[in-house]
């Protein structure tokens, strides 16, 4: 299945974003970047799928990823 079919990216909650910029120090595949003062999501076709890494080091629990269940469901 295409990368673009698959719906595995992270999502930064801006409202909860201090703009440590840990998850853009984190991720080796440069999903993230800095907008003013907070991390956004550039690059979401980059991550790795069922990587949720980065969700676990953001201090102010600002990443979300969608379900696994997702990543079952595709796989039938």
């Amino acid at each position: 299945m295409p990368r673009e079919r698959i719906p595995w990216f992270p999502t930064v909650y801006a409202d909860r974003c201090d703009g440590c910029g840990r998850c853009i120090s984190f991720c080796a595949n440069g999903v993230f970047a800095m907008q003013g003062e907070k991390a956004i999501v550039v690059e979401p076709l980059a991550c790795e799928v069922g990587c949720d890494a980065c969700a676990g080091i953001c201090p102010q629990e600002a990443i979300a990823f969608p379900s696994l269940s997702i990543l079952k469901a595709l796989r039938g």
